[in-house]
């Protein structure tokens, strides 16, 4: 039976897709509920991943800035504020899990929804002495709005390709060892 060129090419399409999804797996496998102990066991694994709408922020120089800038790593992406207490004693363990795991395959990304407040944001970073970390901000909340977060502090997994693969709401303790395991088994 001949198969049409539309029908042959659609068909490589899948064959091709298929075999590239299954060299990104492996990293995906590793999360698994074993992995979530201590202060992210209420981490919520998310499968299967769910594709991030695009999010639109801004850095500390107002440059606009897009989700799809870091495609190609692993994002933690974490809604604060400084008006926040449990944000504010989350924020030096992200941090120190920035310095820990590097920049290559990793970036915390710290969406502040400071507004009347962001002036706060700089003076905040230097009195905690959080230098890993870069200061964004999620203007007009429509990040927030996007990934539906109601909770703050939340911080959300993404995967390379830009799917949620985890998600925490409240505070966590990201510089222990099992953040840092669960972590460094997203980056594979």
């Amino acid at each position: 039976m001949a198969h049409s060129p539309t029908d042959f090419l659609l068909g490589r399409r899948f064959l091709l897709a298929s075999a590239l999804t299954s060299f990104a797996l492996p990293a995906l496998a590793d999360l698994g509920p074993d992995l979530l102990k201590g202060s992210i066991a209420r981490m919520v694994l998310v499968k299967p991943p769910k594709p991030v709408p695009e999010l639109a922020f801004a850095d500390a120089d107002d440059k606009p800035l897009k989700l799809a800038d870091y495609k190609g790593k692993i994002v933690l992406v974490n809604f604060w504020a400084t008006w926040c207490a449990p944000c504010v004693k989350e924020m030096p363990s992200l941090d120190r899990l920035q310095g820990e795991i590097g920049k290559d395959k990793f970036t915390v990304l710290p969406l502040s929804l400071d507004g009347p407040s962001r002036p706060k944001v700089a003076p905040f970073y230097e009195d905690r002495k959080l230098t890993s970390l870069g200061i964004y901000f999620d203007k007009g909340k429509k990040s927030m709005q996007a990934l539906d977060v109601t909770v703050l502090p939340t911080s959300i997994l993404v995967d390379r390709d830009g799917n949620e693969i985890a998600r925490l709401e409240g505070e966590a303790d990201w510089d222990k060892q099992e953040a840092i395991a669960l972590m460094k088994a997203a980056i594979g």
